[in-house]
């Protein structure tokens, strides 16, 4: 008797914790830019879209836009599994190239993207004030134009501000080395102007978690880029800055930071909601 009531309770579990595990659902190649836009442009058409992979039946949910990497220069848009379900929303997002285009396009389309989540996520379910914006290496690079340089977002009427959160994994944080290819400039002379994240270090800027690879094994001093931003950025008076720098990892440094990704937008999430 006892051993059927135990196997009765733990079918009642088993089928209240499998009716309760939440579905999702993908929309693909959703335009991020006016049908006006793309009629006049193949390659917008062609590249600047996006996929929203959310929860089914849930409303008010977090979302995390997503930009691959791949140096301005190449990449497609990604569901990372190390983001995949876990409760919250990934807009992946494709972007014009270089060289086919300038690399400021790709800021452009970035900001194009994340104004579109903000002007439309709530369609789906989900909260526009937990939207967080990241991405590795060139994506991770665009997630921090986007975020810090006001004026990227303020052609669609949005602060960057409302942005809950920027987590770039392995930015850079100088000029982008395609960018100063671009004026002639070996990729080896650091820059740092109006295209380079630290150029707009500021007080006010949504909480920051950068997170690189280990430092002898990171390519042209990616770590150190980054440690510097981040001492910037606290100099500056920002109080939500955190930097980690992962032990024994390269550039694509991507699965053993995922974890910490899903933290930090557990954590932001939960204090957006208090």
């Amino acid at each position: 008797m006892k051993k059927i009531l135990l196997s009765s309770l733990l079918l009642f579990f088993v089928t209240i914790i499998t009716a309760q595990k939440t579905e999702y659902t993908t929309v693909t190649n959703i335009p991020y830019y006016s049908e006006t836009i793309a009629k006049t442009d193949s390659y917008i058409k062609e590249r600047c879209v996006l996929d929203i992979y959310y929860p089914k039946n849930i409303k008010g949910f977090t979302t995390v836009i997503w930009f691959h990497g791949g140096g301005l220069t190449s990449g497609n848009k990604e569901l990372p599994e190390g983001l995949k379900d876990k409760g919250f929303c990934v807009v992946s997002v494709n972007y014009r190239l270089s060289p086919k285009v300038k690399a400021e396009k790709c800021i452009e389309d970035a900001a194009a993207a994340v104004a579109w989540t903000f002007k439309n996520i709530a369609s789906y379910g989900g909260d526009n004030s937990l939207i967080l914006v990241s991405g590795h290496s060139a994506g991770a690079f665009l997630t921090l134009m986007v975020g810090l340089e006001k004026k990227w977002l303020k052609t669609y009427e949005i602060d960057a501000n409302s942005i809950a959160g920027l987590i770039p994994l392995s930015p850079q944080t100088i000029t982008h080395f395609e960018i100063r290819k671009e004026r002639g400039i070996p990729e080896t002379q650091p820059i740092v102007d109006e295209f380079a994240p630290l150029y707009h270090v500021r007080a006010d800027a949504p909480p920051l978690l950068l997170i690189t690879g280990d430092r002898e094994k990171e390519m042209l001093g990616r770590y150190e880029e980054n440690a510097y931003m981040a001492r910037m950025m606290k100099i500056a008076g920002h109080t939500q800055t955190t930097l980690y720098e992962l032990q024994g990892f390269g550039h694509n440094m991507t699965e053993p930071a995922f974890p910490i990704v899903v933290q930090e937008i557990k954590r932001i999430t939960a204090l957006k909601k208090k």
